[in-house]
């Protein structure tokens, strides 16, 4: 596939963006931008959380990650279906007893603005991040493969794939990202499903004959349970991927800003609960794709594509689905899913950050209609700018797999999420309010230095996912030393 049609493609898929955008932003109001007037259809708001929980990095990172790590992911997926339970039925009550914007307002209530402030910092900081992350691997494969031909710059390729995102968000926010996360997430899961039909094809295989080859048993190994010192061990694996989606969902404003929308309580659970079983038999799609373009590389003696000298398994797919002479059907496929995969997750993000910065920070409710609008658009453009310049900066300082850099990221910046929503909840103490980012900062401090212990001083034990709980519990440990003498007694917000 020329890198002309490449862009012809891309261009076309934004022009069904912006109809979107152009129906669902007719209103430009902020009620539509931060909650989508509370109007949304459960069935539909979870179909496209899908596509945004995915993103590019699932698309491309998780097939890429089968060769080193088989498929040992899975285990941290089942830790997220019990997740999305807890979010469910523990988060989602409160959040809608209390009529949330944005979901750090809870720490104002329950502990104070300082509280408040600090949780919506370590959102910003996680989401900003976690964008970029998913960004960046959209981008490096654009470069690779459509704009080095053309001779365009990797940080122009950044700059315009933000101004298209911004171009149709910029009026509807959420509302829009409701319906166009829909549409990429059928995208997505059709990409997946005929990629792997066309390549089973080429190989002269049924789908049963692919899952009982020889070959695939190479790569299908799923528990890791031989030492609780390997660092993908079952349990830890298990109990990590739980706690990453209690803090990258339930306590994320851009997923939760989605289930918001949902017209009441019931339909929001009813929409977390179906799509926990939907993501997680898409994400064990993935994992097979990934085998079978390992398999596929391996009979055709296709080498991984380099990137700066080194070799990048992430680029494995893109490689497979636009240069081995496949067909321009698998190429057309491919990156329909792939644009699907980053816009799904970066528009919804750059919803989300805009309506935090709004509301947490800027306190734009309190302010005239007209002003809130003012400021919502600025803050929507300094998003997209901030987006920019850490995408940029990931290509000179990123090295590891995507995928594991994100959830690794995710240990040090949800912890004190985690604790402060875990000490609100599950406790009546108030706690002294401007010490709280104290207590996080040193709980990060501590993460990190525990992080970097080289294995041989832990004998041998290696540090994986369950940093995040950990710095949950670092956090917690440290709200009850700042704890007040005098409990609530009777709190309205907990109960």
């Amino acid at each position: 596939m020329s890198a002309t049609q490449i862009l012809l493609l891309i261009g076309a898929y934004f022009m069904v963006l912006i109809l979107i955008s152009y129906f669902t932003g007719k209103n430009d109001s902020n009620a539509d931008f931060f909650k989508a007037g509370k109007q949304s259809p459960w069935y539909v708001v979870a179909f496209g959380m899908v596509g945004a929980s995915l993103s590019g990095v699932t698309f491309i990172s998780v097939p890429g990650w089968v060769q080193d790590s088989q498929f040992s992911y899975m285990q941290v997926i089942l830790g997220y279906l019990v997740g999305y339970f807890v979010v469910a039925f523990v988060l989602l009550p409160l959040y809608y007893k209390l009529n949330l914007t944005s979901i750090y307002e809870y720490l104002n209530d329950r502990f104070g603005k300082m509280s408040h402030r600090t949780g919506a910092f370590f959102f910003f900081i996680s989401r900003v991040l976690g964008a970029a992350f998913r960004l960046y691997l959209v981008a490096i494969v654009l470069q690779q493969f459509v704009f080095d031909d053309l001779g365009v710059r990797f940080e122009f390729t950044v700059i315009i794939s933000i101004l298209l995102i911004w171009l149709y968000t910029n009026k509807g926010g959420i509302k829009t990202i409701v319906w166009t996360d829909t549409l990429q997430t059928l995208f997505m899961i059709l990409a997946v499903v005929l990629s792997i039909v066309m390549i089973n094809q080429e190989l002269g295989w049924s789908f049963g004959e692919f899952l009982a080859s020889e070959e695939l048993k190479n790569y299908n190994d799923f528990l890791v349970t031989e030492s609780f010192l390997d660092r993908s061990y079952f349990i830890k694996s298990f109990v990590g991927g739980m706690f990453i989606t209690i803090c990258m969902t339930g306590l994320d404003q851009d997923m939760m800003q989605k289930n918001l929308t949902c017209k009441s309580l019931k339909d929001a659970q009813k929409n977390m609960v179906s799509f926990s079983f939907v993501l997680v038999i898409s994400t064990f799609l993935f994992m097979l794709l990934g085998a079978l373009l390992f398999i596929y590389a391996k009979r055709e003696g296709i080498a991984i594509p380099l990137m700066d000298g080194t070799p990048k398994t992430d680029l494995l797919f893109p490689e497979i689905a636009l240069n081995s002479g496949l067909g321009l059907a698998l190429s057309i496929t491919f990156m329909l899913g792939l644009i699907a995969a980053a816009y799904s997750s970066a528009d919804s993000a750059l919803t989300s950050l805009t309506t935090s910065f709004c509301v947490d920070f800027l306190n734009v409710q309190n302010k005239e209609d007209k002003e809130q609008k003012r400021i919502r658009k600025r803050t929507h453009i300094a998003m997209s700018f901030a987006l920019v310049v850490v995408i940029i900066a990931f290509k000179y300082i990123l090295s590891s797999n995507v995928i594991d850099s994100l959830l690794t990221v995710a240990g040090y910046t949800y912890g004190p999420l985690l604790g402060l929503f875990a000490f609100g909840i599950f406790t009546k103490h108030k706690i002294k309010d401007s010490y709280v980012w104290i207590v996080a900062l040193l709980s990060v401090i501590a993460i990190v230095f525990i992080a970097n212990i080289p294995s041989k001083y832990l004998g041998g034990y290696q540090v994986g996912y369950e940093l995040l709980p950990l710095n949950g519990l670092l956090t917690f440990i440290g709200l009850w030393f700042i704890r007040t003498k005098k409990s609530e007694e009777k709190s309205n917000i907990v109960q």
